[in-house]
């Protein structure tokens, strides 16, 4: 097959070689997840094998019903181009530049357009988390929460002090994300209960959702996993029906996963898959705080890596590094193509092959843009296989030395 298939075409092959299908069982399995009868088999058989090639594009009908066979959702499939150009939405705003908005934010009154000049800013430093340097974004995201903070000595409307409680608390979170990336456990785990304070005060139950969410990631980076299945499951009955709730079935995922229960794995997998399909695309993926399809399918490959399913969790893997990389092979999603490599590590090391276990490790360690104690935890798996398989090689001795380092200069979270 030629390489300029639509990607959803590549990938389809994939998920099936990865599970040992042939054409003809694929179709059965597809015959067993749509919700009615489907056309003969000879019919169908040739429908797959045109969708293969690319020279045909499944249905409205079809794509959802090939998401769940695969166990990801229609849109990390069959991606939608985003619907909102956030340079633009920024510029529209009255044509504000920072020094306008801060200036306005000196004055007795605060206006609407300086709010939404407020909001949109917020969003886009949220939108920034993915690659701008930690130092950079914490020094800015502090300074947009005090100027934001501020406001609330000013003369505002109910409404507008509402919103000012809620941007304050999309600010909080972020900052303390970026606090936790870089390894200072304790002003996260304020700046975390800042932001829920500020989200109860505001009743805004998504962002109490995400600061749940960040507890019961602190938690799996820690080594606590009861401590992640209780946060997860206390901030879904919070915000049961908001994006955050596909996150806290992931992290619950990844918590059953590292206790060994593959049932209860799936089990939160499923239900994380199918909330997320029932949600509407988002306007902007680039936003931390939104939940997109593809995020799924990196929440999917932890956990098979985890459960052994190394073909699985590579052809994932895979995909998020597709994902993660511009044309010109900057790094678009540095953290997740971190986690990704570790992923095709930690299988190249099951195969017994060393030496690209070693080349996909200590890439990932490579980079401006790091969580470091998720980078840790995954970089631990890795590890293990290594120590159990090559402890007496000394490349495997340098690699296991190096992430000691690192776990050691960064004290609270778990030894390498």
């Amino acid at each position: 097959m030629s390489d300029d298939r639509p990607s959803w075409a590549r990938r389809m092959v994939a998920e099936r070689e990865s599970r040992d299908w042939s054409q003809a069982e694929a179709v059965r399995a597809l015959r067993a997840h749509a919700p009615k009868d489907l056309p003969d088999d000879a019919n169908m058989l040739r429908q797959w094998k045109r969708w293969e090639a690319g020279t045909a594009t499944p249905g409205t009908f079809y794509q959802p019903v090939i998401a769940a066979m695969f166990g990801t959702v229609t849109h990390a499939l069959f991606p939608l181009k985003g619907k909102r150009d956030a340079n633009a939405e920024i510029a529209s705003v009255s044509g504000m530049e920072t020094l306008e908005i801060v200036s306005r934010l000196q004055a007795s009154d605060v206006d609407n357009a300086t709010i939404e000049a407020l909001r949109i800013t917020a969003d886009r430093l949220c939108s920034e988390y993915a690659f701008l340097p930690s130092e950079q974004l914490i020094v800015e995201g502090r300074a947009w929460l005090r100027r934001v903070g501020q406001l609330q000595e000013q003369r505002l409307t109910l409404a507008q002090h509402r919103e000012v409680l809620t941007l304050s608390g999309w600010l909080a979170l972020l900052v303390g994300c970026v606090e936790y990336d870089s390894g200072d456990r304790r002003a996260a785990e304020s700046t975390r209960r800042a932001a829920l304070s500020l989200a109860h005060e505001s009743e805004n139950a998504e962002i109490q959702g995400w600061a749940h969410e960040m507890r019961a990631w602190f938690a799996l980076t820690t080594g606590d996993y009861r401590g992640v299945i209780a946060a997860s499951q206390a901030g879904a009955s919070i915000a049961p029906n908001h994006g955050v709730a596909v996150q806290l079935a992931a992290q619950e995922a990844k918590a059953w996963a590292r206790i060994g229960d593959r049932r209860q794995t799936e089990v939160a997998l499923d239900r994380g898959r199918r909330l997320l399909e029932g949600l509407p695309h988002p306007d902007n993926l680039d936003n931390h705080f939104v939940v997109d399809p593809a995020k799924f399918d990196f929440y999917s490959m932890d956990c098979y890596r985890l459960l052994g399913e190394d073909r699985m969790a590579r052809t994932l893997a895979e995909e998020v590094l597709r994902l993660g990389m511009e044309f010109d092979d900057a790094e678009h999603s540095p953290m997740r193509n971190s986690e990704a490599r570790i992923t095709l590590g930690v299988a190249a090391a099951r195969e017994g092959d060393l030496e690209a276990a070693l080349a996909y490790g200590e890439r990932a360690l490579v980079g401006d843009r790091q969580s470091v104690p998720s980078l840790l935890m995954v970089s631990r798996e890795l590890a293990a296989v290594v120590k159990d398989r090559y402890a007496t090689e000394p490349a495997a001795q340098a690699y296991l030395m190096r992430l000691h380092d690192l776990g050691r200069a960064k004290p609270g979270f778990l030894p390498v």
